[in-house]
């Protein structure tokens, strides 16, 4: 059996509790291990220690605009990850007309997030209609297309040879931020039934990062009944009730909404600000040391951050302090805001992340700069 050490100490001038009533002059950083789970200090300074005026090196935070990248084709696999490592495959999938084709991932649990677009998901347990703002769990090796309403764009998680699973919830109990109840699941409907016509069709399956043509001489989605617990899922942001604490700023791990392998995607939705007026009302500064922050936008205003607008996405690799920009710590601060209004996708990854080149402009190489007070 392995514990962390456990020493709780109290040195110089601290807050009594963490994220509430700071000392007077100072701003609060928490270095923490295993993404907000794991042991904890935290340090009060009387600057922010994102403050720094110049940043030579690699490890630095990113930004990327996805709206500027071009859409590649009406296949997902046509979309090459923007960020990968062991365990995850981050790719955006803009589609402008529907499959005429299947896919299979052969490699890991796909998690399709909608960003923008709607239309229908037909795969191995059936049909189910889509639109903006849902999460859909792909199974490993699940045969699926897309028929469209309107273009879509996609967020697209893999989960690379690892399966999402439920975050466990604790004291708040199995129902807490969504019921079970809310899921939905493919069913085999008139529409699934109706597709089911003879004639040729492939299907596209990666497996092992290799692409391979399957072709059948009949649609192999020819389902007449199914029964388990395994199948594909989605949920909708809408359906998610956050957790809320009016004296305390919770951890982005309150927002856990999928955990997989090396991984966790926590969801960003409207919740009310914090009323206590001890307490922090904007997201604390942290160092989580051991995970590799990305943060998708999705709509909103994105009340931590300046100059983001919904379709980007940044990186907060692990090592180093990041936080609110100075716009937002000074509002909240000010307590002028009530609720807030955003909707974001994180993803927390225990592994570091790596980087594809992407096309010039795509990176905001100044995002570095952002926390610098401005006159």
């Amino acid at each position: 059996m392995r514990h962390w050490f456990q020493f709780p100490l109290r040195e110089g001038k601290t807050s009594r509790q963490a994220h509430c009533d700071l000392p007077e002059g100072t701003v609060e950083r928490e270095i923490g291990k295993e993404g907000f789970f794991g042991p904890a200090t935290h340090m009060y300074h009387r600057h922010a220690p994102t403050g720094w005026s110049d940043w030579e090196g690699p490890l630095r935070p990113r930004a990327f605009d996805t709206n500027l990248l071009k859409p590649p084709g009406n296949s997902p696999w046509d979309a090459s990850p923007l960020l990968h490592n062991a365990d995850v495959k981050v790719r955006i999938w803009k589609a402008q007309q529907s499959m005429d084709h299947l896919v299979r991932n052969g490699d890991g649990d796909e998690c399709l997030f909608i960003h923008q677009g709607s239309g229908h998901l037909y795969c191995d347990y059936g049909h189910m209609s889509f639109r903006d703002g849902d999460y859909i769990i792909l199974p490993r090796s699940t045969s699926w297309r897309l028929e469209l309403d309107e273009p879509v764009t996609i967020l697209m998680i893999e989960a690379t040879d690892g399966s999402y699973m439920n975050a466990e919830r604790g004291l708040v109990g199995p129902h807490a931020v969504f019921d079970p109840a809310i899921i939905e699941y493919p069913h085999i409907d008139d529409a699934f039934k109706s597709q089911q016509q003879p004639g040729s069709w492939r299907v596209m399956l990666k497996a092992r990062e290799q692409m391979n043509c399957i072709t059948f001489p009949f649609n192999p989605l020819d389902a007449q009944g199914w029964t388990g617990n395994l199948t594909v899922l989605k949920l909708n942001w809408r359906d998610i009730r956050p957790l809320m604490s009016h004296r305390y700023h919770l951890p982005p791990s309150a927002h856990t909404t999928f955990v997989a392998n090396g991984f966790v995607i926590c969801s960003f939705v409207p919740r009310p600000i914090e009323s206590d007026p001890g307490a922090l009302k904007v997201p604390f500064y942290h160092n989580n040391n051991d995970f590799d922050e990305v943060i998708f936008y999705h709509k909103g205003n994105f009340f931590s951050r300046d100059n983001i607008e919904a379709g980007m996405i940044t990186l907060h690799p692990c090592g180093f302090t990041h936080g609110p920009h100075p716009k937002a710590f000074a509002a909240g601060a000010s307590n002028k805001r009530r609720e807030t209004d955003e909707v974001a996708v994180m993803i927390d990854s225990r592994r570091p992340l790596e980087i594809a080149e992407l096309p010039e402009g795509v990176e905001n190489t100044d995002y570095v700069h952002s926390w610098q007070v401005k006159d």
